[in-house]
């Protein structure tokens, strides 16, 4: 376990200096921060570093082994109805606990002024995440190509554009982007790499990825459908 902390603090750092570099240049070259701004910014970009390292390294450690563990113990029960809801409480709770849906629904609720109430938003973002992510695992067990997916998704975001608000329609699209992040990931990934791993016939390469893409048209069409809704 401490040599995957290890690791993901090398990692971690590699990725983050360079970041925090710029901003340490633009703090002190262009805004003139103060002495005590400058160091709380440090002690956040250390405290950031030491964070993410912790959960890439129990990412690494718990979830994606759980993910794959119950992807494929899932159709060894011989019932597509667990299969399916387990794949969409998966997905549903996996973008619940994100942190950047998190982000997305505060930041829309401050800019509303309180007009767009940060729960029913995360909600119809979880449930858009969860009914794809099922629709995808489906698609693993019953050999539907991928592409026909992706059309029928796609086909409903053009026929939604023109009776959506541009309010939810910018939204909308920012929410499918959020859910693609540290905890969603790899959870639907283990989930369809597990899946597809116990299936005769099927490509844990060619069929366990590509849930991510489908994952997030679940939040485009659920907060375009709650536009069209409240308008």
């Amino acid at each position: 376990m401490m040599q995957d902390i290890r690791e993901a603090v090398s990692e971690v750092i590699q990725a983050v200096i360079p970041i925090i570099l710029v901003i340490v240049i633009l703090e002190v070259g262009v805004l003139r921060v103060s002495p005590s701004d400058l160091l709380q910014f440090l002690l956040g970009s250390g405290m950031v570093i030491f964070g993410i390292a912790l959960f890439l390294a129990g990412v690494k450690a718990d979830l994606l082994p759980v993910g794959e563990a119950i992807g494929s113990e899932l159709p060894a029960r011989g019932s597509l109805a667990l299969v399916v809801l387990g794949a969409f409480l998966f997905g549903f709770l996996a973008t619940i606990a994100e942190p950047d849906v998190r982000v997305l629904a505060g930041m829309v609720d401050t800019v509303s002024a309180g007009g767009a109430p940060q729960e029913p938003r995360v909600i119809v973002i979880g449930v858009g995440v969860g009914f794809f992510v099922a629709a995808a695992v489906l698609r693993i067990v019953l050999g539907v190509p991928i592409a026909y997916l992706f059309a029928a998704g796609y086909g409903t975001v053009l026929l939604l554009a023109p009776l959506t608000p541009l309010d939810f329609m910018a939204i909308a699209f920012d929410a499918g982007g959020v859910t693609t992040g540290p905890l969603t990931v790899p959870v639907i990934l283990a989930l369809g790499v597990g899946v597809s791993a116990v299936l005769a016939g099927r490509s844990a390469l060619a069929d366990g990825f590509g849930l991510i893409g489908l994952a997030s048209l679940g939040p485009i069409l659920g907060v375009m459908v709650m536009g069209v809704i409240y308008s």
